[in-house]
């Protein structure tokens, strides 16, 4: 062979077929790899990685972002790329930028504003708009090289209101023709190199000043009609299934059926039914052996809320005295809220609102972030406080005053109803769920769940009790190969001659979840928490190293990915 590019000599490969481990060199062409296995007879790479004592893996490969705006404006798809992952799969839940009418845009900003929590002035400074179709958009993105590959995802909102305009926003009924219409353009995102169709079925998806999501509640013959046309990739959604959950399970399965498509949702386990998890896999597992294809969506720990004072989120956001000191810079906002007499103010203000007050002032489902995400209930805000003979909330504002009021607390609010991850372990050892649900780009005020990557390696690979620890080779398969397939990208997922040279590099003892840390580098000063790792020794996309120990490098040999990969 001709001098390999690279060389990874002497580590323990974790290939992402589920075998396993094994020690071996790994020899890199360019963005394929060459050769692979012990002692390799190859001559001296032009850069050579010694990973001896370290896993090797396949890259790993995301498939549920929203990094639809931040791919339009910057080649670093943080916090992703710091967590293993190669490829990113953008458009879910049905929102996004493509296609989109000038009149229009402001409609599409305001809804991935409240949906996805991006602020419309980062939104309205950022994105160029330099496409209006679907095909345009990619071309846009095409024209930027990144840190990883990307994929792409027609979304449903954004069909709707680019043929219906108002009316499709408004959620009114389509039209044989609009509907038409809708199925023609999601058939030429999909020919031009989408790998699918997403939409939203879930009443928590609006706008900031509560309009629902254009596709809420659209009518089956709509989704089957758009569905039918689709010719290739797959569908995603989130639904509440509280349709009744029957009925709205019997309408998916008929758009399966028309489809003849792959089809994914959001599986999480419910704080208000914190069972229903079980029946809705029970279903999958039905549709699985009539031959329909459908898997759930699974997070391998709690998605939640984190509060802090420097945050989007916490438990006295709507209180005047807070909000009258919010627009201040941190060491000046945290320096007013440690006032005595501006604390007692914001103590004695109640949260008016019942359905925030669950969310934000559940103080037995409050605590401090830890790397592990599985508190015990002992830890809680409520039973640190009675243990100290404290009020709740007066703890609770202290210890977001700690760090110089940067600390970060954490409110799981979904996959911790029983107050640890055992749920959790069932979903995602199941056989038609994938590993997803990370919403990296999205909710960057409150919420960096891109992490879960290092997590699903840390915690569930090497961190929890013996006998609930998951293997190696299982976990990195679950990041990998498995969601590479999924998505019909089989050039990648597993370390096998010939395949993408997309590989990690990981001190696995040594790996561990930074803190997330508050930005303000978006368009307009805009925020959002990254959430960095140790351990990674390198990540490498097509061959290039994008990342050593934590550090970025210069290269960005990451594109757009148009259609399945052979």
């Amino acid at each position: 062979m001709n001098d390999p590019s690279l060389v990874i000599r002497g580590g323990t490969v974790v290939d992402g077929s589920g075998s396993a481990p094994y020690e071996a060199d790994i020899a890199l062409d360019g963005a394929r790899i060459a050769a692979i296995g012990r002692n390799l007879s190859v001559p001296r790479g032009t850069e050579e990685i010694d990973a001896r004592g370290k896993l090797v893996t396949p890259g790993f490969v995301d498939i549920h972002t929203h990094y639809d705006a931040q791919a339009t404006w910057t080649s670093r798809i943080l916090s992703s790329s710091l967590h293993g992952v190669t490829t990113a799969l953008l458009g879910n839940c049905g929102v996004g930028f493509a296609p989109c009418r000038p009149e229009s845009r402001d409609m599409l900003i305001k809804l991935m504003e409240g949906v996805e929590d991006l602020p419309e002035v980062v939104l309205t400074e950022g994105l160029p708009w330099n496409w209006q179709t679907f095909p345009e958009y990619l071309d846009a993105l095409d024209s930027r090289p990144y840190d990883m590959d990307i994929a792409t995802q027609v979304p449903h909102a954004a069909l709707r209101v680019h043929v219906m305009g108002r009316r499709g926003f408004e959620r009114e009924p389509a039209t044989a023709e609009d509907r038409a219409e809708m199925a023609r353009l999601a058939r030429e995102g999909i020919a031009a190199g989408a790998l699918g169709f997403s939409t939203s079925r879930a009443i928590a998806h609006k706008t900031l000043a509560g309009e629902p999501t254009p596709t809420l509640g659209a009518a089956e013959i709509e989704l089957a009609e758009i569905a039918g046309g689709l010719g290739g990739g797959w569908m995603q959604l989130i639904s509440d299934f509280d349709d009744p959950a029957e009925e709205e399970w019997e309408r998916l399965m008929r758009i399966a059926r028309i489809a003849r498509r792959p089809m994914t949702f959001s599986l999480l386990q419910r704080e208000s039914r914190p069972e229903f998890w079980r029946w809705l896999l029970d279903r999958v597992s039905d549709a699985n052996a009539e031959g329909i294809r459908i898997t759930g969506q699974v997070m391998g720990r709690p998605v939640g809320l984190m509060f802090g004072w420097e945050l989007s989120q916490h438990p006295f956001l709507t209180r005047s005295g807070f909000r009258e000191v919010a627009h201040l810079p941190i060491a000046e906002r945290a320096a007013a809220l440690s006032d005595p007499e501006r604390r007692a103010r914001i103590l004695a203000e109640p949260t008016s609102d019942p359905a925030l007050k669950a969310r934000l002032n559940n103080y037995a489902r409050i605590y401090k972030l830890t790397p592990d995400y599985e508190p015990p209930p002992e830890a809680s805000v409520l039973e640190q406080a009675r243990a100290l003979g404290r009020d709740p909330e007066d703890l609770c504002y202290d210890w977001m005053l700690e760090e110089g009021g940067r600390a970060i607390l954490n409110r799981p609010l979904l996959n911790y109803a029983d107050g640890n991850l055992d749920a959790i372990r069932e979903m995602v050892t199941h056989p038609h769920t994938l590993m997803g649900l990370g919403d990296g780009g999205a909710h960057v005020g409150y919420i960096c769940d891109a992490s879960y990557t290092t997590h699903m390696m840390t915690h569930w690979a090497r961190d929890r009790a013996r006998g609930q620890k998951l293997p190696i080779e299982f976990v990195v398969k679950r990041l990998s190969a498995d969601n590479a397939h999924a998505l019909g990208l089989k050039d990648r997922g597993i370390l096998a001659s010939g395949r993408k040279s997309d590989i990690n590099v990981i001190d696995f003892e040594a790996l561990k979840i930074e803190r997330p840390d508050m930005r303000y580098d978006l368009p307009a000063g805009g925020k959002r928490l990254v959430q960095g790792a140790q351990g990674y020794s390198a990540t490498i996309c097509s061959g290039q190293v994008t990342q050593r120990n934590g550090e970025m490098t210069e290269a960005l040999p990451g594109r757009l990915i148009r259609g399945a990969k052979a």
